[in-house]
């Protein structure tokens, strides 16, 4: 049986808090699988983790700063890791991944599911973290997103993608793992995202469609795919909304206008 009165060991309040910057805040609870999973992965019941998870909300500026409230009984333990990674996610989930892997007996490979040519070639600590960083992105968009494309309302877990809104390569490694540089849109979306095709405004989140794309303006596909979206507005997400400035990034650096 889980036990609840043994005291929260520091590993195990890392793996807690890399949880919860994954999850909105709304999905805090006993009930949510990923919390469930927390729970079993640590020995301890539904109802313990989901209460160390809203401990560390106690800690977040921004919930604090939405109006909203933590649980502040208990938050002292958790706020020595609030305050050692909360500014360096990238260094939090890499830890988190390690923990995670000892606590399952398996290889870091292994707890990615990385196959030996993946790693061909490469050096082995750019390539974990690298996929410990696009598992985290992925997981903490889509569930801001409820699993759906932010334009079609597609919810196929196999064509959705968490795409940055400012390139990962030109993003600041702060930027990089931020829930606000992140849109979730199915794989055509995505595509025309990334390569400039679309973008959405940040004064009104309306999809804006490129002069590029509109040289195929007479072909069959074009007004049920693209044509139909221009001016609409994305689906926003439940959480962290996208960040205005990241927009007009894009549609300044990215979008071929």
């Amino acid at each position: 049986m889980p036990s609840e009165r043994r005291l929260w060991t520091r590993e195990e309040l890392i793996l807690t808090l890399s949880v919860y910057f994954q999850l909105p805040f709304g999905r805090l609870n006993r009930t949510t699988p990923e919390v469930k999973e927390l729970a079993e992965l640590l020995g301890r019941t539904d109802s313990s983790a989901a209460l160390r998870l809203v401990n560390f909300a106690a800690c977040d500026p921004y919930i604090i700063n939405s109006g909203r409230k933590g649980m502040v009984a208990g938050m002292s333990v958790c706020l020595p890791v609030w305050e050692e990674f909360a500014g360096d996610r990238e260094r939090l989930f890499n830890e988190a991944q390690r923990i995670k892997a000892s606590l399952l007996h398996q290889t870091l490979e292994e707890s990615l599911q990385l196959t030996p040519q993946e790693l061909v070639g490469k050096e082995r600590e750019t390539v974990i973290r690298q996929r410990v960083n696009q598992s985290v992105f992925r997981t903490m968009v889509l569930s801001n997103y409820e699993d759906r494309c932010a334009i079609t309302g597609i919810n196929i877990p196999e064509l959705l993608v968490a795409g940055h809104i400012i390139p990962w390569a030109d993003s600041t490694p702060q930027q990089r793992l931020c829930p606000e540089n992140g849109i979730c849109l199915s794989a055509l979306y995505d595509k025309a995202f990334d390569r400039g095709l679309i973008t959405i405004s940040p004064d009104d989140y309306t999809i804006r469609l490129s002069g590029a794309l509109r040289e195929y303006e007479s072909q069959e596909y074009y007004n049920c795919h693209f044509g139909s979206l221009s001016g609409r507005k994305i689906t926003m997400p439940i959480e962290h909304q996208p960040d205005r400035d990241f927009l007009a990034y894009h549609r300044d650096h990215v979008f071929v206008a």
